[in-house]
């Protein structure tokens, strides 16, 4: 990244109706989380952060990966993300949903694109749980705070990247640069600080939701 060595994993929902199905909508089988865990672990060893990108609705919830270990999965990739010796940024770049997303964003800096969402269940699905209508998921989401300027007032996430008006697609060049900066500017701050990055990471959760 810029000349520096890092780790990469990423979700990939796809762009259209064949690399949707190919990438599986961004949802994610249990073999790929065990694979960012060994990515995860290779960062460790030659002591190059983590980068992550996330763009998941969530977790692939088929019976096949359910049987395969799903939420096992998810867990050891989450604990992983937490048990890094080296810094590790996130940025939500569309969709951050449940632990599909969490497994991979457990970071020591957490971003946001402007108008991503980042959530623990879909709206829809929140509005099923709590009044068995789905047509309530307007109510839910905004019950919910899933938007990055409600996050970021939580302190859940750490900055937003700005959009262009109608959104990202519609200036990606102007994202992505903004993007890399903010990421340069995170990289040059860790790679200068004295920082027990497990431990900032600790602090960093353990005090979500202390002062709400």
């Amino acid at each position: 990244f810029r000349g520096e060595p890092v780790a990469v994993i990423g979700q990939e929902k796809g762009s259209d109706t064949a690399s949707r199905l190919k990438h599986n909508f961004g949802s994610v089988r249990p073999e790929g989380y065990r694979k960012a865990v060994r990515l995860m672990e290779l960062a460790d060893r030659f002591k190059i952060p983590l980068l992550t990108l996330v763009d998941t609705a969530g977790a692939y919830p088929g019976v096949g990966a359910e049987e395969r270990g799903q939420a096992e999965a998810i867990a050891r990739s989450t604990s992983a993300c937490l048990a890094l010796k080296v810094p590790s940024i996130s940025v939500v770049i569309g969709e951050g949903g449940s632990g599909g997303a969490i497994a991979i964003a457990t970071a020591n800096r957490v971003y946001m694109l402007e108008h991503a969402i980042y959530s623990v269940i879909s709206p829809e699905g929140a509005a099923s749980i709590l009044w068995r209508d789905t047509t309530r998921s307007k109510d839910a989401a905004t019950n919910m705070k899933i938007t990055a300027q409600d996050l970021y007032e939580m302190k859940i996430i750490d900055a937003i990247v700005p959009e262009p008006l109608g959104g990202a697609h519609r200036a990606p060049e102007s994202v992505i640069a903004a993007t890399g900066d903010l990421i340069a500017k995170t990289m040059k701050d860790f790679a200068g600080a004295n920082t027990d990055f497990r431990e900032q990471r600790r602090e960093k959760y353990l005090a979500m939701g202390r002062s709400l």
